[in-house]
C-alpha cells in the first residue's frame, strides 16, 4: 500500500502539472516498467486516484487522465471554504476535551514536519488536522460532506503546499484556527477557516504557473 501511494503521488504531480494530459490513457505496462514494479501497485495507485477524480477507470478501456479545469478546482476549494468555515464554527462551540487534545497533537505533529522541511510530509500531517475539525464539529452529515470533498481535492491540496513559503504560512494559519477554536470563537474559527482554504486555491495556482515558466 505504501508503495501505491508514492506511484499515486508522482502520477498525481503530473496529473496536475500537465505533464499526464486530460484524456490520456495511462498505460499499466509500461508505468510498471518505468517504475519498476508489478502491475498491483500501479493498479492500486489508479483506484487511489480515481477517488479523488483525477483519474477515470473505464471497463475493458483502462485508466485516463480525468477532464477537470482549473475553473473546475477553485469552484471546488471555494465550496471547500465554506464547509470547512461550518466545521470551525461548529467546533468552536461543540469541540470536546478529547478533541481539542486531537487538534493540538495534530497540530505538533504539522509543526515537527515544517520544521523537517518536507511539503508532502506536511500535508499528510496536516490532512490529520483537518479531519480532527471535521470530527469536533459534530454533525455528522457536514463532516462527511467536508471528508468527501477534502477527498477529492487532495492533490491540489498537497500540490499548493509547494508554492514558496507556503509551509510556514499554512502553520501559521492552523495556530490562529487553533486558538479560535479554544476559544470558544466560532466567528473567528470560520473566517480563519474560510480564508486558510480559499488561499490554498490561489498558492496552488502560483505553484502550477511556476512550473509552467520552468518548463
Amino acid at each position: 500500500m505504501r508503495r501505491a501511494q508514492s506511484l499515486r503521488d508522482v502520477l498525481e504531480d503530473e496529473i496536475v502539472t500537465g505533464r499526464l494530459r486530460p484524456g490520456e490513457r495511462l498505460d499499466e505496462q509500461s508505468l510498471a516498467t518505468r517504475f519498476e514494479v508489478s502491475r498491483t501497485p500501479i493498479r492500486e495507485a489508479f483506484m487511489q486516484l480515481a477517488s479523488t477524480g483525477l483519474v477515470v477507470l473505464q471497463p475493458r478501456r483502462g485508466a485516463f487522465v480525468a477532464s477537470l479545469s482549473f475553473k473546475d478546482v477553485i469552484e471546488r476549494f471555494e465550496v471547500m471554504a465554506g464547509l470547512e468555515g461550518m466545521c470551525g464554527a461548529l467546533a468552536a462551540r461543540r469541540i470536546t476535551d478529547a478533541q481539542q487534545q486531537e487538534l493540538e497533537a495534530a497540530h505538533e505533529e504539522c509543526v515537527q514536519n515544517a520544521a523537517e522541511g518536507s511539503p508532502d510530509a506536511y500535508y499528510y500531517a496536516n490532512e490529520r488536522f483537518h479531519l480532527a475539525i471535521y470530527e469536533a464539529c459534530q454533525n455528522a452529515f457536514l463532516a462527511e460532506q467536508a471528508r468527501q470533498l477534502h477527498t477529492r481535492l487532495k492533490p491540489y491540496r498537497r500540490l499548493q503546499l509547494r508554492a514558496r513559503s507556503r509551509v510556514a504560512t499554512s502553520l501559521a494559519e492552523h495556530q490562529a484556527i487553533v486558538d479560535a477554536i479554544r476559544a470558544g470563537d466560532s466567528e473567528a474559527a470560520e473566517r480563519v477557516l474560510k480564508d486558510h482554504v480559499l488561499i490554498q486555491g490561489e498558492r496552488l495556482a502560483d505553484f502550477v504557473a511556476s512550473f509552467e515558466r520552468a518548463a
